[in-house]
């Protein structure tokens, strides 16, 4: 049996909270301005989809169950 080591509740929630962020100031940005504020608005807008596409390349697959 494999021992998994446990996780505070902060660092369950820092990653996504950390996206949450980063995506509503991107909205906040693109909304409030134009030139450089838009370029600050995609780079924040992109960093979640950025995040999940490079958590699915990591991923490994899960072990087919044995026939029986």
């Amino acid at each position: 049996m494999s021992r998994v080591a446990r996780q505070t509740t902060r660092s369950i929630f820092a990653w996504p909270l950390a996206l949450g962020a980063a995506t509503l100031a991107g909205l906040v940005l693109g909304l409030t301005g134009d030139g450089l504020r838009d370029v600050a608005a995609w780079t924040l807008l992109g960093l979640a989809p950025l995040v999940i596409l490079g958590a699915l390349l990591r991923r490994t697959p899960a072990p087919s169950p044995s026939p029986r």
